[in-house]
């Protein structure tokens, strides 16, 4: 009963803003969908407008604790939630084709990343967030990272915020450019699966793409290559823990040391556990039960883990001082911007080295 009357009024203000903003991002505008913005973007938006007008709203004695709690446990829960959606057998079989591509992408941004954050000198924590959150999957990339690094929620909104101005300009921007490229359609469905980092955003790109193309086959490609890209959190995280134990055991002067298990997040096993789940799900004789798991249980997973991400950039919105976020908002747009392009131009070359570009589904 404790948790219920600390938590609740916090929760419960973050349940109404996701609402809202999920509301808004199925919103219709002639042919423009306000689904490449996202929950999530209105999320984080509508909170940091509100700590604007209302700045002790996400202080106050009775909102504070449940605003926490979502901002970082429900963000957890919903990168657990998500591995529901990961079958790894089909990401592996379908997705082996676009592997050359998705680790030289990966690998690209996260050293451009790293040097510009030296050039620029760019905050570690923001480089950090915005090179894993290009190269691997946007925000849940930067949710599994930034407890790791012990990023604030500053950092956090900072990073989503320049990951969602390039996921917009991709979105509208790629499916012509690939046509007149000359990109196949399994090239652009490469493309726009390692280019693009937010799952509605590839969802929007590879729809109007498929518009463009006259065909079909492009959206379920290029998801499945942006789920394969969400595999590389496990050894990411992996890494930044290692490397933050190695740091603080190597600066230590008490002689107490920081152990894997004491910083590795649990949930990323979790979210590896679901993801095993939905495979072996998958290599069961066909039944009714496969049949509920596949469509409408791992959907309701999807549409939760997407919502459960909105309450908690809603959290971090609410915890976020927007004026402050546009005065130091130059660099990490840089660093966003360069890792972007960098992205663009790795993948449009290694399909070229490949063989991919041209090829059809």
């Amino acid at each position: 009963m404790t948790f219920f009357k600390k938590n609740t009024l916090g929760i419960l203000l973050c349940i109404i803003i996701a609402s809202i903003s999920t509301c808004l991002s199925a919103v219709q505008i002639g042919a423009v969908s306000l689904e490449v913005v996202g929950a999530p973007v209105f999320a984080i938006l509508i909170g940091m407008l509100l700590t604007l007008f209302f700045p002790t709203l996400a202080t106050r004695e009775n909102t504070k604790p449940g605003i926490s709690f979502t901002s970082k446990k429900i963000l957890q829960a919903a990168v657990v939630i998500l591995g529901f959606s990961l079958n790894i057998g089909i990401i592996v079989q379908v997705g082996a084709v676009s592997l050359p591509v998705i680790v030289s992408t990966i690998l690209t941004s996260l050293i451009v990343a790293l040097l510009l954050m030296k050039l620029l000198r760019t905050d570690r924590n923001v480089a950090c967030l915005i090179g894993v959150g290009s190269s691997i999957c946007g925000g849940s990339a930067i949710a599994a990272t930034a407890p790791i690094i012990g990023a604030s929620d500053e950092d956090v909104a900072q990073s989503i915020s320049v990951i969602f101005l390039f996921n917009v300009l991709a979105a509208l921007i790629f499916p012509t450019l690939g046509y007149h490229l000359g990109l196949g359609t399994e090239g652009f469905a490469i493309f726009a699966g390692t280019a693009v980092n937010d799952t509605s955003s590839v969802t929007a790109a590879a729809a109007t793409a498929e518009s463009i193309y006259g065909t079909h086959g492009i959206l379920s490609a290029a998801v499945t290559v942006k789920l394969t890209r969400t595999l590389a959190i496990i050894p990411i995280t992996l890494i930044l823990a290692s490397i933050r134990i190695r740091k603080e055991n190597l600066g230590d002067e008490t002689g107490t040391k920081v152990s894997m298990r004491k910083i590795f997040p649990t949930f990323i096993l979790f979210f590896l556990a679901a993801s095993v789940i939905t495979t072996i799900v998958g290599l069961l004789p066909a039944s009714g039960f496969n049949a509920f798991y596949n469509n409408t249980f791992v959907t309701t997973a999807k549409w939760l883990a997407k919502f459960f991400i909105a309450m908690a950039m809603c959290a971090i919105g609410l915890n976020t001082n927007i004026v402050n976020l546009i005065r130091k908002g130059g660099t990490p747009i840089i660093l966003g911007f360069s890792c972007w392009v960098s992205i663009i131009v790795v993948s449009l070359l290694v399909q070229h080295l490949t063989g991919i570009f041209y090829s059809n589904l």
